[in-house]
């Protein structure tokens, strides 16, 4: 079997732009039938996700509410990185922001495409070791958080019971598992 080969767009039009993201549709012809189909895509920012760690190996996590899910989720610090920011800085910047915490030098453990069928943007897991509570929350308007830490031990068993159910986050976490 032949490897897919990409589709050739015809167009390109942008349907709605809210906050920090848009919405555009084009047309996609395959190369294989020839047939065009509708595409719809979301643009939106470059993310980072940071498992931070205490100097005794406890993982910094956060519990928000999610509007998606319609319910308080469990995971780790993470945000949008700023037009022109470096990733690991964006790591750094929302460890401290979200939870109050600094630590060493960030590392970067990887990079996931979050759901290539419609999303243009990836996801960057970093590491943050030796991090200490340094300061207080510097939360966004949309954003209610409690900080919380759990044994870096226990994260296989907070995934597998439901209590960590983000799919970036497990992702982050088989990062950390699977060193490059």
């Amino acid at each position: 079997m032949t490897e897919p080969l990409p589709w050739p767009r015809v167009g390109d039009e942008e349907i709605v732009r809210v906050d920090f993201l848009r919405i555009r549709r084009y047309l996609a012809r395959s190369p294989r039938t020839g047939s065009a189909r509708r595409i719809a895509v979301i643009d939106t920012f470059e993310w980072v996700n940071v498992i931070a760690l205490t100097p005794e190996r406890d993982v910094i996590l956060v519990k928000q509410y999610r509007h998606g899910a319609g319910k308080v989720t469990l995971e780790i610090p993470g945000g949008i990185i700023d037009p022109g920011e470096d990733a690991a800085d964006a790591a750094a910047r929302e460890l401290r922001e979200e939870t109050g915490y600094v630590g060493g030098t960030p590392r970067h453990l990887g990079r996931v495409d979050p759901n290539p069928a419609i999303l243009s943007n990836g996801c960057k897991t970093y590491l943050i070791e030796e991090c200490r509570k340094t300061g207080e929350l510097e939360l966004d308007p949309g954003e209610d958080i409690e900080v919380t830490t759990i044994p870096l031990k226990e994260i296989p068993r907070a995934i597998a019971d439901g209590r960590i159910t983000h799919a970036l986050v497990v992702c982050a976490f088989w990062w950390l598992d699977h060193p490059s």
